[in-house]
């Protein structure tokens, strides 16, 4: 069941399931009796063994390969559109993550977007810091382009959700001179978009949010930005121009600090032109959608997406 927000009018406020309640609670009492995660380099193993977790979808093959020069994995489902393809920016706070420990979870919007989705391996900090992330999925998106692809759509959670809306300005730009093809859309989840730290929830949530703290994002700006600017619009995109952006989809949940990075940017996006669909889930943390065989609200917000991503491609052809 679902209900909008007067205030924010491209919002839909998403209730809890009870099934999920019960989820959530369990999973809150066991994330309480572990330490706190690590999103510096020495967490990046843990890190991936918990994101390899989820479940493969049924039909899709995967392969590694390189594209634009940035390696990583293709996920391919077994109903595709040949010249579609959507380029996956994963999460980890910029330090953590890979493309081999994303592929299922990736694999899992492929086939429900009925596209091709290559995540993409961009560099990590502290070992290539800011900007060798945007670097790299700017040429992977070219790559995608390069490929023949005329239909190129970007996602993303946390970080790499953030990196995804950068990416996506970044190319509708580059889309003006026809350098390459205008990004179809952009759906991310729990999206990092304020390395600022700016966002009332920061503080108005962290005794909600399990996962997340100001301090461990704070340690991993460091390592990714050193002395760089926090609002430059190639690490926040809430600062950037977003004009020229494709259709926007965020999906974030309603007890994680970065609640309101995705609220503030759909506000903004609201006002600026873009299409945006912003999805705020009830007693859901940070990038919930990951959890799809423990949580209804996961596999909903997955399908969503995927319908999403769907429905852009069509009204783009």
């Amino acid at each position: 069941m679902t209900d909008t927000q007067p205030t924010l009018a491209n919002a839909i406020y998403h209730k809890e399931h009870l099934l999920d309640r019960a989820a959530m609670l369990a999973m809150r009492a066991m994330l309480a009796l572990q330490p706190a995660a690590d999103l510096g380099p020495g967490g990046r193993a843990a890190f991936d063994e918990l994101m390899a977790k989820t479940p493969s979808a049924e039909g899709v093959t995967y392969e590694a390969a390189v594209v634009g020069g940035v390696s990583g994995w293709w996920c391919r489902p077994a109903c595709t559109d040949l010249d579609t393809a959507i380029l996956y920016l994963h999460g980890g706070a910029y330090v953590l993550g890979s493309a081999q420990a994303y592929r299922h979870f990736a694999g899992q919007i492929a086939t429900r977007a009925e596209a091709a989705v290559f995540v993409a391996n961009y560099g990590l900090a502290p070992e290539r810091p800011f900007p060798a992330a945007v670097d790299d999925a700017d040429a992977a998106y070219r790559g995608l382009a390069l490929a023949g692809f005329s239909s190129i759509a970007v996602a993303g959670d946390s970080a790499g959700g953030g990196l995804a809306l950068i990416t996506a300005a970044r190319m509708a730009r580059a889309a003006r001179d026809g350098s390459v093809p205008r990004p179809a859309a952009v759906c991310v989840m729990s999206p990092w978009i304020d390395l600022a730290l700016t966002s009332d929830s920061i503080g108005a949530r962290a005794k909600h949010d399990p996962l997340l703290t100001r301090d461990a994002l704070e340690d991993a700006r460091r390592l990714y930005l050193g002395q760089a600017n926090t609002k430059d619009p190639r690490a926040s995109p809430l600062y950037g121009d977003m004009t020229d952006l494709p259709p926007v989809l965020l999906h974030v949940g309603a007890d994680e600090i970065l609640l309101d990075d995705a609220r503030r940017y759909a506000h903004l996006l609201a006002n600026s032109g873009p299409a945006a669909e912003l999805h705020v889930w009830e007693g859901m943390v940070h990038v919930f959608p990951a959890n799809l065989v423990l949580l209804q609200a996961a596999r909903e917000a997955l399908d969503l997406a995927g319908e999403f991503l769907r429905r852009k491609r069509s009204l783009a052809e």
